[in-house]
């Protein structure tokens, strides 16, 4: 008897899976929060140089005004610039005093803003971005802010997948909880930048165990015939997280307390573990059998299939435990020893790499669409719910690679489309832009899906923390690709765009996993049960129901 055979004796999907879903849904509402947060967090409102006895008024540009600041070459005044010395108004000679020979014959002279900056805060009382000065020659310190906290994520995601196959999903869960929650309000009083990027990034790393470790102790407790809707509909949370951002932000418009409003909801969720049950899977790999039949006769009762105790016999469960105990102590290596478990993981490092830069490239960059901050925010997170709907259609019938190869098509598609639009046609390049961020989203709840199904249970948080690795390292350098449009405007549209598709055809080398079973160990994964030029592990006859069937 193997595991799955276990869950269809206490019930594959019931009241304690739907449970085990709301219960693990805080972190999904948490993630996108604190992920996309620069967007109002690192927002640069709009600045000119502080200029003496002038009132700080963006809503009209006075004749005195162009004589302190020079013009860009679209006809707007400066915003890092001013003339060294004041200019008369309504033309560019100089006025004579205070002026050098060379300025008298040439163009005026210009210097950085001495006094700093004013800014409109019309839209944003405070930023980290108006706190400590991160425009003009310093905006590079603005984007690496993001770029160390996804930093911190992908060194989080080797810890936390690590650890969570040695110690169990739970207790590190709650490791996760309790450091986010320290971090976060630890980064909302700080006192320096350099305060605040140490504690964003150690943020990140908290913020990473969410990312690995609910997928799987969700997808560990499920049957075959219901992951697909478990997987998609708890995704869902993410998307209502990216709006509630919008909410939040919009209400909120102080950093501080904009990322304390954040971090607070780790309280409940804290709280909420006392219910959320280890993965018995995992308990049985660790040769840990009475707490693992514990768990099991809980999901038993609550799903309403009550079993005696010698149903789920010590003795039953340890034949179990002893066919799938065969890695004790997991290891990156385990990844790459193997031919079939090396082909996966390189083939993953690749897609998870590509999904996330293709996906923050596209999430963080909120201008361009003609929309203030908020309503473009919310209209991101809006589009990715019908995007999930589609998901869920495509991996029933189509299967996981193609669905997650076809998505990351569809976004390198649509950052190529944008290129070949002229700037008159502003609302297809919204509209493109907007599916292109559907796609993205669409490849994101694939992979989590696709990559939790191809790696055994003895190693699945280790391959998923050596995936997260991959695509955190693409989500931060997302951000820096931005800056590329100093060297040429379209390059960082046309970089996201090649590594999407890129990922796109890597994912066709991946195997096919609908249908399939879960597999348990290393010799599962290697071992070819079927005919099939991917060696697929497959649903026993008197199981293999049509997903037709599932309901939501």
């Amino acid at each position: 008897m193997g595991f799955e055979e276990l869950l269809d004796q206490v019930g594959g999907f019931g009241f304690f899976q739907v449970r085990n879903v709301f219960l693990l849904a805080l972190p999904r509402l948490i993630m996108p929060m604190q992920f996309l947060l620069p967007i109002f967090l690192a927002a640069v409102p709009a600045h000119r140089c502080a200029l003496p006895g002038t009132p700080a008024n963006f809503s009209h540009q006075d004749a005195w005004l162009e004589g302190y600041l020079p013009q860009e070459p679209d006809g707007t005044l400066s915003s890092c610039l001013r003339f060294t010395h004041p200019q008369a108004p309504h033309n560019t000679t100089l006025q004579g005093e205070g002026q050098s020979p060379e300025e008298l014959q040439g163009e005026p002279s210009t210097v950085p803003c001495p006094q700093g900056w004013e800014y409109d805060r019309s839209e944003f009382s405070s930023t980290i971005a108006t706190e400590w000065d991160l425009v003009c020659e310093r905006k590079g310190l603005n984007r690496v802010t993001s770029t160390l906290f996804f930093a911190g994520v992908l060194v989080g995601a080797v810890a936390f997948g690590y650890l969570s196959d040695r110690f169990g999903r739970r207790r590190l869960l709650l490791v996760s909880y309790v450091s986010t929650l320290v971090m976060g309000l630890a980064s909302a009083a700080s006192v320096s930048y350099v305060m605040f990027v140490i504690t964003r990034t150690l943020t990140g790393t908290a913020l990473s165990g969410f990312t690995i470790i609910v997928i799987t102790l969700e997808m560990e407790w499920l049957d075959v015939e219901h992951r697909t809707v478990a997987g998609v509909l708890s995704s869902s949370f993410w998307s209502v997280g990216v709006m509630l951002l919008a909410l939040v932000g919009y209400l909120i418009r102080d950093w501080r307390w904009l990322l304390v409003a954040v971090t607070l909801p780790c309280v409940p969720g804290i709280v909420s573990l006392w219910w959320v049950p280890e993965s018995a899977r995992w308990l049985l790999t660790q040769g840990r059998v009475e707490e693992a039949r514990r768990y099991l006769l809980c999901c038993a009762k609550l799903n309403g299939r009550p079993m005696g105790e010698d149903s789920l016999s010590l003795e039953t469960l340890s034949k179990v435990a002893a066919g799938e105990r065969v890695v004790q102590r997991p290891s990156y290596l385990d990844l790459l020893r193997t031919p079939r478990l090396r082909h996966i993981s390189l083939c993953c490092v690749v897609v998870w790499f590509a999904v996330n830069f293709a996906y923050y490239g596209l999430s963080l960059n909120v201008s361009g669409l003609g929309l203030n901050v908020y309503l473009t925010q919310l209209l991101f997170g809006a589009v990715e719910l019908p995007a999930k709907l589609l998901v869920y259609l495509s991996v029933r019938y189509a299967g996981r690679r193609l669905t997650q190869a076809g998505t990351l098509l569809g976004t390198a598609l649509t950052l190529g489309g944008r290129l070949l639009l002229s700037s008159e046609m502003a609302s297809w390049s919204t509209a493109l832009e907007v599916i292109g961020k559907g796609c993205s989203e669409s490849s994101f709840t694939t992979v989590y899906l696709f990559t939790t199904e191809l790696y055994p249970t003895v190693l699945r948080q280790t391959g998923l923390g050596l995936t997260a690795l991959m695509g955190r390292l693409g989500g931060s350098l997302a951000p820096l690709a931005t800056l590329l449009d100093g060297v040429w405007l379209p390059l960082p549209k046309l970089t996201y765009g090649g590594i999407a598709l890129l990922g796109a055809c890597t994912a066709l080398l991946l195997p096919e996993t609908r249908h399939a079973q879960l597999p348990e160990t290393i010799q599962d994964v290697e071992r070819k049960r079927q005919p099939s030029k991917w060696g697929l592990v497959p649903v026993p006859q008197h199981r293999r129901q049509s997903l037709d069937e599932d309901s939501w």
